[in-house]
């Protein structure tokens, strides 16, 4: 849904006027100065008479700094004050107290601004100031940024409406009585027909309505459990199957499980699935609607491989031959931090982090020698994840969450620790929510930033000399982790010397288990335990990626090409029958864009600037470089493809467009229209030819269960690269300097041996 045009995001009123000195003869002014900029064409500073305008100074670089320096960037996260105040302002606009008591915060997150706000911050607010991203010729510099402002997603409980809000916060409009400041509204709609994602509260309540519903309660006690406090309710979304699920309500179809009486801390509870009941819970009066005892399904025995803390592994102790491993850095890391910027090496990016996404990544770019801050991405985020199960029989045909849409991937991060999840110097950012009834909560810890090492870089031996040079790799790692329900996903972007960046997703937690009636066999699952077994499924991620290789804030100048290496036929131009080639095809609209992967014909994508060009002459790029993938093996009539229709191609294209967000849509919950999002938007059928670009990559993993995921599962790797493709001239990661201990080798050996007897060793080796 599109953000209404407001003040949050374009320039305000008051500014500075710059124009080029090319003009005939300035206009009449109280002041003006000429600025070097930086060795381009010189400039004239023409402050126009305004009362309310304050000067503005520059420095010795021809830098022009503000009088009243902005305390926070466009894109940085709301603070837990901006939130407190969008929410005391939302309340305090309620009509009626019913309405007010009504309302519960689903979502809280910043309405960013329009790129040419963040230019302009960027280029004279904001270190390490790049009067650069702005064009050439005249433009009108503001001297302050306009207000921020926070987008609200409001869920009433009352009258079951959800309704968007946008808030203007920077500027205190009001105090309500309870002293809080308040913002202005912007504007407010009601959405129809949808249901916005669920929430922790939700959750916990549901359990509680499920464990006191006496039906319920008669169930377990056929089932031999009379202990409730045993008994885990996952409140999983409905989904949409049939008109009973349409979003006139809110409902969940919950899945249960039971643990085991034990002293262990963290029983593992879905090692007991229960199974043969069906519950439906009305969420907005949270009371159960329907219950059906279907079918008396055993419990699985118990597993005496269940559990996985320190100690209660299998055999009862852990390994303990493991010698220590440190990772020092005496010197400090070699990245820098000034709130939400960081830069380390050549890469310069912001860092935020919504509810729904987790991390964002923002205004990526590499500073390329003299061609100063070149700008590669805009912004950079996972913004939906499907789990779809395969297994026909209840209620794992139910299984097929969007974690993103119906639950939030931030919403679900962890605190990290240091040591065990993040290791090295480690810089952390915290990340701050609303909670459901509009309290502030901070997951601190939330997001990892630290650097690793990655082996070697590059290497050459010169055998006829015996020389050689090699470089260690270092990456810059930027990650958060998420549970979700059962479920582990961590999230990486990690940036490498050499230009590349690997967006990786680590799949571990617990699998989501059935049972089985005795003697029962089922080929949609691998059997874990008598009993027990684990049903066959998907994870699924998209990557949102709005690409500006070599682009300004602002201007669309990218495309797309497909590349397809491809075998030469046999004949005049293929005598020995070896020849192969790459052939490019430019994606010219949405529709031509819808594209999947082919290991057949090592199938690639190159983002490229249709300006920019390297020393070649060819257009200057990056490539999206696919890793393992796979589509769907559900029918294409398959319930859960109506709300993820996205999931039917690996890549898709569209043109910029800031209500484009989601692919299945902004609410996924419980959605009953077909095709909503990606599937719809790329039907304008926009052109590709020369725009601003967004990537949407849909990757995934095929599960079929092992025993040894049990109790467990170890890490899963899954991604894909984004590599420089005619960006640089050369290998950029020619000038990583060597280590010390190549250094003090390399002297070693000339000391002991020398270059010519190295050389006459190799020689004779040789003969």
């Amino acid at each position: 849904m599109a953000p209404p045009s407001c003040s949050c995001c374009s320039a305000g009123n008051d500014s500075v006027i710059i124009p080029h000195i090319a003009a005939a003869a300035a206009p009449s002014a109280d002041w003006t100065s000429t600025v070097p900029d930086d060795g381009r064409l010189n400039k004239t500073v023409i402050i126009h008479p305004v009362d309310s305008l304050p000067q503005l100074s520059i420095n010795a670089k021809g830098i022009i700094t503000l009088p009243r320096p902005q305390t926070r960037h466009p894109l940085d996260p709301l603070s837990p004050a901006e939130i407190s105040m969008a929410v005391a302002t939302v309340r305090a606009s309620g009509q009626t107290p019913e309405l007010r008591d009504g309302m519960r915060f689903m979502e809280i997150v910043l309405l960013e601004p329009d790129k040419h706000v963040v230019a302009l911050a960027d280029a004279y607010f904001f270190p390490p100031f790049q009067p650069s991203l702005l064009p050439k010729g005249g433009f009108v510099i503001p001297t302050k940024l306009p207000p921020r402002c926070a987008r609200l997603l409001v869920y009433n409980r009352k009258t079951n409406e959800t309704s968007l809000w946008i808030v203007e916060l920077s500027q205190v409009h009001a105090v309500n009585r309870g002293g809080n400041h308040l913002g202005k509204v912007i504007s407010s709609q009601v959405v129809p027909d949808v249901q916005p994602p669920m929430d922790a509260v939700e959750y916990a309540e549901c359990e509680a309505a499920v464990k006191s519903y006496p039906p319920f309660i008669e169930a377990m006690k056929k089932r031999g459990i009379e202990n409730m406090d045993l008994v885990m309710v996952d409140p999983w979304c409905a989904g949409y199957f049939s008109e009973a699920d349409n979003p006139n309500r809110r409902l969940a179809k919950p899945i249960i499980f039971c643990k085991c009486e034990s002293d262990c801390p963290m029983e593992n509870g879905y090692a007991r699935p229960v199974e043969g009941i069906f519950v439906l819970v009305d969420m907005q009066n949270m009371e159960v609607i329907q219950f059906e005892d279907r079918k008396l399904v055993p419990l699985p025995p118990v597993d005496p491989l269940r559990n996985y803390t320190h100690g209660a592994t299998r055999g009862g102790s852990d390994r303990s031959d493991l010698k220590p491993l440190k990772i020092v850095q005496p010197e400090g890391p070699s990245f820098s931090v000034n709130g939400y910027y960081v830069e380390w090496q050549k890469w310069n990016f912001r860092i935020g982090f919504t509810p729904k996404e987790g991390l964002v990544i923002y205004s990526v770019a590499y500073a390329d020698g003299s061609q100063g801050l070149r700008p590669v991405a805009h912004r950079l985020s996972f913004v939906e994840m499907v789990v779809p199960y395969g297994d026909p029989n209840d209620p794992h045909y139910r299984k097929n969450a969007f974690d993103a849409g119906e639950d939030g991937l931030g919403r679900n991060a962890h605190s990290l620790k240091k040591g065990c999840d993040c290791a090295g110097l480690v810089k952390y950012f915290d990340a701050h929510f609303t909670n459901f009834t509009g309290g502030v909560e901070t997951i601190e810890n939330c997001v990892c930033l630290h650097e690793e090492d990655h082996g070697i870089l590059w290497k050459h031996k010169d055998w006829r000399t015996g020389l050689s040079e090699v470089r260690r790799s270092r990456r810059l790692t930027v990650s958060f982790i998420c549970t979700v329900a059962n479920y582990e996903y961590g999230f990486f972007w990690h940036f490498y010397q050499d230009g590349k960046m690997e967006a990786e997703v680590k799949l571990t937690g617990i699998l989501s288990m059935g049972a089985l009636m005795p003697g029962e066999y089922r080929k949609y699952g691998t059997m874990i335990a008598p009993g027990l077994y684990a049903p066959v499924h998907q994870h699924f991620f998209v990557a949102r990626m709005n690409m500006a290789v070599d682009s300004k804030p602002g201007e669309a100048l990218n495309q797309v090409v497909e590349v397809n290496v491809k075998a030469e036929e046999p004949g005049d131009h293929n005598v020995h029958n070896n020849a192969f080639y790459a052939e490019e095809t430019l994606l010219r609209t949405e529709m031509e864009a819808m594209r999947d992967c082919d290991p057949m014909t090592a199938r690639s994508w190159i983002v490229r600037n249709t300006r920019s060009t390297n020393r070649t002459g060819h257009l200057t790029g990056y490539k999206l470089v696919p890793g393992s993938n796979c589509l769907p093996f559900a029918h294409s009539d398959a319930k859960f493809l109506r709300r993820g229709a996205f999931l039917k191609h690996n890549l898709w294209v569209t043109a910029y467009s800031p209500d484009e967000l989601f692919p299945g849509g902004e609410f996924p919950n419980q959605n009953p229209r077909i095709g909503d999002g990606l599937p719809t938007w790329v039907t304008q059928n926009r052109s590709l030819e020369e725009s601003d670009i967004v990537l949407w990559y849909v990757f995934g993993v095929t599960h079929v269960p092992r025993l040894e995921d049990w109790p467990v599962m170890p890490v899963e790797h899954i991604g894909f690269m984004l590599v420089p493709h005619g960006f640089f001239n050369c290998s950029p990661a020619i000038d990583v300097a060597p280590s010390k201990c190549e250094l003090e080798a390399k002297e070693n050996d000339i000391k002991e041996n020398g270059v010519l007897k190295a050389n006459e060793n190799v020689l004779a080796s040789k003969l």
